[in-house]
């Protein structure tokens, strides 16, 4: 159930593209699925980037984007949020439709009452929350929800399990990396007896303005020390067939009677069952082990991660990448991929949360 304070209308996309400018270029239309007025000063962006807009008083908006793909994301107080994935190739479509409807507030009293909410859940859970969320490395000290009044929080004694939502998108400021962020929170669940912690939502990127060019090259640095390494750059190395010159390695892992063995890998593409579709911009990728490990070897893991994962390797980054059985992945050229609820990440880039995010539309 989503239970959050976002769009909800009718939605027209038509979609042209600038192959000499490697953009392309959505525009579209917003209305109210009930009255079929347009929503003025809806918000519209690619979900995971620096880029957004507001429809106009007609309802239009337009957006240019970088070739690739993306979630795009419309939101408006008291409405429901409605994404829909598009990419480069959307562009010999004229029209894209969506039916947007106004969001059912009984369903919200509801999901509440069926719910524990703990009155006093920010001073027991607020720091823990952050920890999951934000992260625990050297960029999270310096990053900060500015609206945390917004939280409210579930548990459950039947389920040992902790629910976190929020009225109102998350701000987000990173000033480590020189990002505002504002994050639709969907919902943030943490299982206590599996220590899983799960969330989804829709973030939006702004880039802070430095007060000099101190700050400027120093944001520019630290936002390309956060990629380096990141599933980001992992998946932009696949597409681009540049595993090994970007310091990638990539494993099978073989369960041997409980216990994890790595199998190395003469060619990464085969044993990945690389296949790109030209036509479509897209690289699809379906190993043939359901468990692959990642090795970042131009990168040692941060000395806070290794102290509370002592087993841990220390001269390379390690990483897991758990594929549902017979289930492929799709990697866009900017890195984007689907479907990702697919995919599952463990070891160290779980260590890397909200504090240590670049955008989509990230250039280093």
């Amino acid at each position: 159930m989503r239970i959050v304070l976002f769009i909800a209308s009718l939605f027209f996309v038509s979609v042209t593209v600038n192959a000499q400018q490697g953009t392309f270029m959505i525009t579209g239309k917003v209305l109210n699925a009930d009255t079929k007025q347009p929503m003025v000063s809806a918000s519209v962006f690619a979900e995971n980037t620096t880029i957004g807009t507001a429809t106009d008083a007609e309802g239009n908006f337009k957006l240019a984007l970088p070739n690739g793909g993306y979630e795009l994301v419309v939101t408006f107080t008291g409405f429901t949020t409605e994404t829909k994935r598009i990419n480069t190739s959307d562009a010999t479509n004229t029209m894209l439709l969506f039916e947007l409807k106004q969001k059912e507030k009984e369903l919200q009293a509801v999901a509440i009452v069926a719910s524990n909410e703990v009155k006093n859940g920010l001073e027991i859970y607020g720091q823990f929350f952050t920890d999951q969320f934000i992260g625990k490395t050297t960029n999270s000290k310096s990053c900060s929800i500015k609206n945390k009044e917004v939280l409210k929080f579930y548990f459950s004694k039947k389920r040992n399990r902790l629910k976190v939502m929020a009225a109102e998108p998350l701000i987000i400021e990173n000033n480590a990396l020189g990002y505002t962020i504002k994050y639709a929170l969907d919902s943030f669940t943490h299982e206590y007896a599996s220590q899983v912690s799960l969330y989804t939502g829709n973030p939006l990127f702004e880039e802070m303005t430095a007060a000099d060019a101190a700050q400027e090259a120093t944001w520019k640095k630290a936002r390309q020390e956060a990629y380096k390494g990141s599933i980001l750059h992992f998946m932009r190395s696949v597409y681009n067939k540049q595993l090994k010159e970007e310091g990638f390695e990539v494993q099978y892992l073989a369960d041997m009677g409980g216990r994890d063995t790595a199998l190395k890998l003469k060619n990464f593409y085969t044993a990945l069952n690389y296949q790109k579709n030209d036509s479509l911009q897209t690289v699809e990728i379906k190993p043939n082990q359901n468990r692959l490990g990642v090795i970042y070897s131009k990168e040692k893991p941060a000395a806070a991660y290794l102290a509370e994962n002592e087993l841990e390797p220390v001269d390379f980054e390690f990483s897991i990448l758990g594929f549902l059985a017979g289930h492929s992945i799709t990697i866009e050229q900017n890195g984007y991929f689907f479907e990702q609820n697919d995919l599952s990440i463990s070891e160290y880039w779980t260590w890397e949360r909200m504090a240590d995010q670049v955008p989509y539309d990230y250039a280093p």
